[in-house]
């Protein structure tokens, strides 16, 4: 009798913890870290697709990193970084100009503890930053120093390359800082462009994602919905919306932008405690689709829609997974044209 009561409430707790969707299930899933994962960003080798690297943050105070993944799933033990002090997130640009007539894919990723973001070309993991670049400079409360998310947007006309940068705690305006990253004969620096972004003061903002072609930054107001602003500070600091917080089932977490030609889309938004993600248009961000992709309790995610060679050939979808791992799914198995 004893063991009918257990059973009966573990498949209680199954029932209560699923979505009810069915389960798109990974391609694959990535080698397990030490700590927690938390935030995947895709870099596209464009010499070579089947070399492309995903990188993967992994949490701890001490002895964090940013693993690098081959598309087997596989760390790459000479392409990933340690001894990192609470790294959050993570995220890649092409062309970024060293001098005239040297430029380099960069990796720029959150560092918590050490209230800074690091900055390393790819794929050699050379660090550009000196040590670290520090943001929130002029906060005196520590936990609106810590960063937490951070996005690259590289401006389509002039090709300048800035990030956003948001944290643990912030004010109700000026939640996400911007800055410019600029080289000259003295190294690489980061300079602050502007404060933008309004907060409900519930709970946090984490996740940001650039869509440069059409100038828009996303970002995820955990307990309201996804803020939608200009990327170019010269269109302004105004919110252009704030949506989507009626199909959350509580934390509204990564984002991921699809791109396809013209405009078409999607934007990606983990539904965390749902263990699901919620699909909006591009174009106008309206609701398409709920997707249940296996994942538990996925903080961030990532996606690229070009050719990463056989296995991939349509495009991946790289998300966290709850259990020190990151999940690959091959664009087609989302359906998404």
């Amino acid at each position: 009798m004893k063991k009918v009561i257990i059973l009966s409430i573990m498949s209680m707790v199954i029932v209560s913890c699923g979505n009810g969707l069915p389960e798109i299930a990974p391609t694959l899933i990535t080698e397990k870290l030490p700590h927690d994962s938390d935030d995947p960003a895709i870099w596209i080798n464009k010499e070579n697709p089947e070399q492309s690297i995903v990188f993967g943050t992994n949490k701890d105070e001490v002895n964090g990193g940013v693993y690098a993944f081959d598309l087997d799933g596989k760390i790459i033990k000479e392409k990933s970084l340690t001894g990192i002090a609470y790294p959050n997130n993570v995220d890649v640009e092409y062309g970024f100009k060293i001098n005239d007539s040297t430029e380099t894919d960069i990796m720029v990723f959150s560092e918590r503890e050490k209230h800074q973001i690091r900055m390393y070309s790819i794929p050699d993991m050379t660090p550009l930053d000196n040590g670290g670049f520090k943001v929130f400079t002029e906060e005196t409360d520590i936990e609106m120093k810590r960063p937490m998310g951070v996005s690259i947007y590289k401006n389509p006309k002039t090709e300048a390359i800035s990030v956003f940068v948001s944290r643990k705690n912030g004010p109700v305006e000026g939640y996400l800082h911007q800055y410019s990253l600029e080289s000259d004969s003295l190294g690489v620096h980061a300079n602050l462009l502007r404060k933008v972004g309004k907060f409900s003061g519930k709970k946090e903002i984490e996740a940001i994602a650039v869509d440069d072609e059409l100038g828009f930054v996303y970002c995820s107001d955990e307990g309201v919905g996804i803020r939608k602003i200009y990327a170019d500070p010269k269109m302004g600091n105004e919110e252009i919306s704030l949506f989507g917080g009626e199909n959350f089932k509580k934390d509204i977490e990564g984002i991921a932008i699809a791109t396809y030609p013209n405009g078409e889309g999607f934007i990606i938004v983990s539904n965390q405690q749902d263990h699901s993600f919620n699909f909006y248009k591009r174009s106008d961000n309206s609701y398409v689709k709920t997707l249940n992709l296996g994942t538990l309790e996925t903080d961030g995610c990532d996606i690229v829609t070009t050719s990463l060679g056989k296995k991939f050939p349509n495009g991946l979808f790289v998300s966290m997974n709850d259990e020190k791992d990151f999940f690959y799914h091959a664009v087609d198995a989302l359906n998404l044209k």
